[in-house]
């Protein structure tokens, strides 16, 4: 990965191109489309942290955060939302830059315990995140599995 990555906010220049991004069909089961994602931004301002992922001019996927240290439920405290990686752009190291620089941003939050959940199935996420640390909490959340890492 040669070109500069980096996260940059949602704006009115470049929404539409993160409504654009898509994942592959066989995993569209696993992930809400950007569009509702932004959706629940909106309704969440407070809390949610959407971004782009740009690679060089190039945008090749959205993640999105939630930061609320006073959630009654611990794993909607600081853990990601969403990561939709264009199905152009997988298997070039993405996801793993914008989970990486998630957890920064967490860390520079002060958090402690970064979370995530997914869906299990074929073509899901579960080995993706497994791979980057994350551990199952042996909970779920509305049929999705809560993974864990810990951060310092």
């Amino acid at each position: 990965m040669s070109e500069s990555l980096r996260l940059e906010p949602i704006t009115p220049d470049n929404v539409t191109a993160a409504c654009d991004i898509k994942v592959s069909p066989e995993q569209e089961q696993f992930v809400a489309p950007v569009v509702l994602s932004l959706a629940e931004a909106y309704a969440s301002y407070r809390t949610a942290w959407p971004r782009l992922i740009m690679a060089g001019d190039q945008p090749v996927g959205f993640v999105m955060a939630g930061f609320d240290p006073d959630s009654e439920l611990d794993f909607f405290r600081c853990g990601i939302w969403r990561l939709n990686v264009d199905a152009r752009h997988q298997g070039a190291g993405y996801g793993r830059f914008a989970v990486e620089a998630l957890i920064e941003e967490a860390r520079r939050r002060g958090s402690k315990r970064f979370t995530v959940m997914w869906k299990r199935g074929e073509h899901g996420p579960e080995n993706f995140y497994l791979k980057l640390g994350f551990v199952p909490t042996g909970e779920e959340f509305h049929g999705q599995v809560i993974g864990e890492m810990f951060i310092d």
